[in-house]
């Protein structure tokens, strides 16, 4: 009897195992269109540890789009305020700026443990009665490397995002209802191709503006600012990003030891190693040939250059006069595009401040900025 009730309990636990992924499988086929829920759970939001919010989380997996128009599927957290408010909530898409590659350091295993860095911004918002969706972007947090700066895979997360938190039945969202974009830094890039992106991928969305500042728009003149600086890690932690997303650029080929050892490192930690691991490195230190200098680079590169088409709703941008990591003439010129395309774009110069600092002191103006979009008020473009 007991070897009958042994074989009979290995063979339940083999199908319940069976079954858990198959289930998972069944999910993620059944979610074809981008912004489709692939599962959910709940979750929390601390932007301290231990500090209480008066929100509810959850845990998202949705469906996506690769920069080259494949499907894909992503993570991200949904944050939802329980203040009782009636009547359709105001979305914001949230992109944050550089955490790094390893999975450890996607943004949904860190704001239910208060260790999030840009969680405090975030409160900021749900403070305002606003629910807030934080895209983890592509391969960071699942399967794969994350595809870090390739600007149009990071743009459809966060328009998925917003789609995926409007289709989470516990968040009570409504899918007319209106939608933020926000971001700095890598955030800024994402939400600036979220930006141009959304009135020909998601044109559903009640995009009501975009804030974004310190973007990156022109990674070719980036990476030569920063080569040889501190800010050098950003470099190959980009390029170990654009070859996770473009497998032909082979990277590997152009590296000599020390740089696959680097950026072998770089896709298992977070930025505050990463970027102290490739600080003022020349890319010349870490490669036999510059694979920037070379074609099929290039273009892979420009494939992230922001600019060339105007967004379809109101922008607030942003960005540091001394930012020593993202040129403020890059900012200017991203701008300068866009104002010529006919966009409407509201352009403000951080006149005391450095790269960091800068998402910190104009997270209120920025916020604010939303809040008048919302509200319906006009715009004060100054193209």
């Amino acid at each position: 009897m007991r070897i009958r009730s042994t074989a009979l309990a290995a063979v339940a636990a083999l199908a319940v195992s069976a079954w858990i992924p198959a289930t998972a499988a069944r999910a993620e086929e059944a979610a074809t269109r981008p912004g489709d829920l692939v599962s959910s759970a709940p979750s929390a939001f601390h932007p301290l540890p231990g500090q209480p919010t008066n929100t509810k989380a959850w845990k998202i997996h949705y469906r996506s789009t690769t920069a080259d128009g494949a499907p894909n599927t992503v993570s991200g957290t949904v944050v939802v305020p329980q203040d009782g408010r009636t009547g359709p909530r105001p979305l914001i898409t949230y992109a944050v700026g550089t955490v790094g590659m390893g999975d450890s350091c996607a943004p949904s295993n860190n704001l239910p443990y208060g260790t999030a860095m840009e969680a405090n911004l975030i409160q900021q918002l749900t403070l305002r009665g606003w629910a807030v969706v934080v895209t983890d972007y592509e391969g960071l947090g699942t399967p794969g490397v994350h595809t870090y700066t390739v600007g149009p895979s990071a743009g459809h997360a966060v328009l998925d995002a917003a789609r995926a938190a409007q289709r989470l039945p516990e968040a009570g969202l409504s899918v007319s209802g209106p939608v933020g974009i926000m971001g700095y830094s890598q955030g800024g890039q994402a939400s600036s191709w979220a930006a141009e992106l959304q009135g020909s991928y998601a044109p559903e969305l009640q995009v009501k503006g975009t804030a974004t500042g310190g973007v990156p728009g022109d990674l070719l003149e980036v990476a030569e600012f920063n080569n040889g600086s501190y800010g050098s890690g950003l470099i190959f932690m980009a390029a170990a990003g654009q070859d996770a997303a473009f497998p032909e650029l082979r990277l590997d080929s152009y590296l000599n030891p020390a740089g696959k050892l680097l950026v072998a490192g770089m896709k298992e930690n977070c930025v505050a190693i990463d970027s102290i691991a490739g600080s003022f490195k020349r890319i010349s230190d870490l490669t036999t040939r510059d694979p920037l200098a070379q074609p099929d680079w290039q273009a892979r590169l420009n494939q992230s250059r922001l600019g060339r088409t105007a967004p379809a709703a109101p922008v607030y941008q942003y960005h540091a006069l001394a930012d020593e990591l993202i040129p403020y003439g890059v900012g200017r010129r991203l701008r300068s595009d866009w104002c010529a395309k006919g966009a409407n774009v509201e352009f403000d110069t951080i006149w005391v401040g450095e790269h960091v600092s800068g998402v910190i002191t104009h997270s209120l103006a920025a916020g604010n900025w939303l809040a008048d979009r919302f509200a319906g008020r006009a715009t004060h473009a100054n193209c």
